[in-house]
């Protein structure tokens, strides 16, 4: 306990290095690059620069010792380390925003809003929605109805949190989840595949299926009229069931009583789409990260890119 007390400006001494901290920011980068399995487009979704966020990756490596990223001609890849570290840093992200929630910081009752296209709103977001309320049972969420052309600037504008859209692969920005593949939907008992002009039900221009698949037509030479055109995916569904057109879904949207169809039938074949889920804010509250993670886990993971970016 005695002793003389230490001279002015001699340091204390420990008995081992001080341990090194990560920066929840360094992380959140590193998060975004390894989702997006590439530099530019999850400098897009952080709203910063492609040389900030290849920094931001950099002084994480320093931080941690080691590499946790690879280039080669298919794209970025995780290292091993970097496989290992991924895990701690969505933990590190997923307490350290509970703690921010938790402690003066609630998000209160801002809504969650998410915008997506009527097919998807009805069919493949549900689930995930049950998932955000199970964990977030205060926060209301908003779902907004739109084309996913639409849908674009208004995440740009904050007006949505999150979108989930359809769009032509390769397309930049946001996440790209999965590809699916357009197929034709018809009646399950009337051959309209049959008819010329072949009938459609479209979703109102500006669709990117609409696009896609009157194009393939056109390049067939197959004749075809709009019969019916709605902005509801009930109401797309109820006009093919009723025999009243065929029309082009993503296979992940048909219902069960309507057939797939295609070259056998005299249609042409249809090319894939991709789903792609857009982000509104770099720093997303607990319950959008939540959202967020559910569409990701359950609809994919990004699609490989054919070069490093």
């Amino acid at each position: 306990m005695g002793g003389p007390p230490l001279p002015a400006g001699v340091p204390l001494c420990f008995n081992g290095p001080m341990a090194a901290n990560l920066d929840t920011d360094l992380l959140r980068a590193f998060v975004a690059v390894a989702d997006a399995r590439s530099f530019t487009r999850a400098a897009q979704t952080l709203l910063r620069t492609q040389a900030a966020v290849s920094q931001q990756v950099k002084r994480l490596e320093d931080a941690v010792g080691a590499r946790v990223f690879e280039r080669d001609p298919r794209g970025v890849h995780l290292t091993p380390d970097g496989e290992r570290l991924l895990a701690y840093a969505r933990r590190l992200l997923t307490l350290n925003d509970e703690a921010l929630a938790a402690v003066g910081r609630r998000a209160g009752s801002r809504p969650v809003r998410i915008g997506a296209p009527d097919d998807y709103a009805t069919l493949l977001l549900p689930p995930l929605l049950a998932r955000l309320v199970a964990a977030h049972p205060e926060v209301p969420v908003e779902v907004v109805c739109d084309d996913s052309a639409d849908l674009t600037p208004a995440v740009e504008r904050g007006a949505v949190d999150l979108a989930l859209v359809t769009r032509m692969p390769g397309t930049a920005g946001g996440t790209a989840l999965r590809r699916e593949p357009l197929v034709w939907a018809a009646p399950p008992a009337a051959a309209a595949e049959r008819d010329d002009p072949l009938p459609l039900a479209v979703f109102p221009p500006g669709c990117v299926c609409r696009a896609l698949s009157t194009d393939a037509l056109d390049r067939a030479g197959r004749r075809w009229r709009v019969a019916f055109a709605s902005g509801s995916i009930l109401a797309i569904h109820g006009a093919v069931t009723g025999g009243l057109a065929v029309t082009a879904l993503e296979a992940c949207t048909v219902p069960p009583d309507l057939r797939v169809v295609g070259p056998a039938e005299g249609l042409p074949a249809l090319p894939e789409v991709e789903i792609a889920l857009l982000h509104g804010s770099a720093r997303p509250a607990p319950p959008v990260r939540c959202l967020e993670d559910a569409i990701i886990a359950a609809l994919g993971r990004p699609a490989p890119q054919s070069a490093a970016s």
